[in-house]
């Protein structure tokens, strides 16, 4: 009966699902066997090329017997397996779960062909932890929607076409087959926040509700509906409160835009600018930031791997800033500069032939002023940065060039200083010094 289950649901799934070849990842586990063995089964399957990847992380001392189980078992099924061995870092902060999936999905998508589709086994009972792991850290309707049955990864497709069918029919596949595959040991301790739901909470869960599984599952598809459609508005509202030339966000509009909409907005906007997304607590600090921000406050709020500003009316997002070493300063003839503090490289621009003069660079002065080259008036340095639009947490991150007798000549990128004689002639005929990453 299991057999007969497991391969109905992926020839009923095969039949509409695009083409292209298909790579299932292929821990060696009870699950993974189970859906591989049953696709090689499959003439359809094959027909597209069926092939499989096991990522080898490393964490346990049988890692490397456990990629040669998994190399044994794909020999006797006559499909093609590609081992990657992968370095999880456990210094990340993530947690060794999110650190090997992080380093176990780069491998995947290195791996997968454009138009290729990735299977994974994850099935019913892996929707339920997911759904109250989710409900747990306090998500929304995207998080409670659970895993996606298909998306886009790399250059193709995450799909994964069990997530109806229950954990009892995958097992129940290994024994009508004799299957034997991988233990892993750390899939008993309850240490880990998904095991100790899988082998504690849910089957308390089960011995007073029997369908909870069933039941969690099926609010997940409704709570899937309301996360794409709110999806849809949010992709709109975003389109309209973005601007393009600097990525920012109109901080009004986003204030004003409906509760379920704002975290989606937010999360999508820093998301396509590789940021991470903020909990709860950070987005209620956002929108009291921008309530009350006024005059020449510029408000910031940050969270790991994110700081957001608010200025002029909009939210500016970037990753944290590295401080500046004060008092920061050296010598320079016109050769690629590597600036401190992640700013980039200094580089000389003009004709590859020319040099400019011995330059000092300096970095976070205040208090400076200039007459820049066509002006009539010296000014504050600090007026100009405003005048010109220059964010105030890029300002002291700008490099100052000083010729060697302390007098400042130009500001990289910005302006050059009036030419008052022959030292300053050099830098004012130039296109310019820039900064690239």
């Amino acid at each position: 009966m299991s057999d007969d289950t497991l391969t109905r649901t992926l020839q009923r799934a095969l039949a509409t699902w695009p083409d292209g070849a298909l790579c299932v990842g292929f821990s060696g586990g009870p699950d993974s066997s189970a859906l591989l063995h049953a696709l090689s089964a499959l003439p359809q399957a094959r027909a597209r090329g069926l092939h499989a990847i096991h990522v080898d992380h490393g964490l346990h001392a049988a890692s490397r017997q456990w990629a040669e189980h998994c190399q044994a078992f794909c020999a006797r099924l006559d499909v093609p397996l590609d081992v990657r061995r992968v370095q999880v870092d456990r210094q990340s902060g993530k947690g060794p779960e999110a650190a090997a999936r992080e380093a176990r999905h780069a491998a995947f998508a290195d791996v997968l062909q454009p138009g290729e589709s990735l299977l994974t086994a994850h099935h019913r009972d892996d929707q339920a932890e997911t759904v109250l792991l989710k409900l747990l850290r306090g998500a929304g309707t995207e998080g409670l929607g659970g895993m996606r049955e298909r998306r886009r990864f790399g250059g193709g497709w995450l799909w994964r076409p069990l997530l109806d069918v229950p954990r009892e029919v995958l097992a129940g596949y290994l024994r009508d087959h004799a299957i034997d595959s991988i233990d892993d040991p750390s899939n008993q301790s309850t240490h880990y926040a998904r095991n100790f739901l899988r082998l504690d909470i849910l089957p308390r869960l089960a011995a007073h509700w029997p369908q909870a599984i069933r039941a969690i599952t099926h609010g997940a598809r409704h709570n899937r509906q309301a996360a794409d459609y709110l999806g849809q508005h949010a992709r709109k509202a975003l389109q309209s409160l973005r601007r393009s030339t600097d990525d920012s966000l109109d901080a009004p509009g986003w204030l004003a835009l409906h509760p379920a909409l704002q975290a989606r907005v937010l999360e999508s906007w820093l998301h396509a600018l590789n940021l991470a997304a903020p909990g709860h607590s950070h987005r209620e600090q956002l929108r009291q930031q921008i309530e009350h921000a006024h005059g020449g406050r510029v408000p910031l709020v940050r969270w790991p791997g994110t700081a957001v500003h608010v200025w002029r009316g909009r939210l500016h997002a970037h990753p944290p800033l590295p401080g500046i070493p004060p008092g920061w300063k050296t010598r320079w003839h016109g050769e690629p500069l590597a600036l401190p503090a992640a700013i980039g490289t200094l580089r000389w621009m003009p004709d590859p032939a020319s040099r400019p003069p011995e330059l000092e660079v300096r970095l976070g002065e205040t208090g400076v002023r200039l007459r820049p080259a066509g002006d009539r008036h010296t000014r504050e340095l600090r007026d100009l940065f405003q005048q010109a639009g220059i964010p105030p947490w890029q300002r002291r991150r700008i490099p100052l060039l000083y010729d060697t007798d302390g007098q400042l000549l130009a500001v990289a990128g910005l302006w050059s200083t009036h030419a008052g004689n022959e030292r300053f002639t050099a830098l004012e005929s130039t296109p310019g010094i820039y900064i690239t990453d």
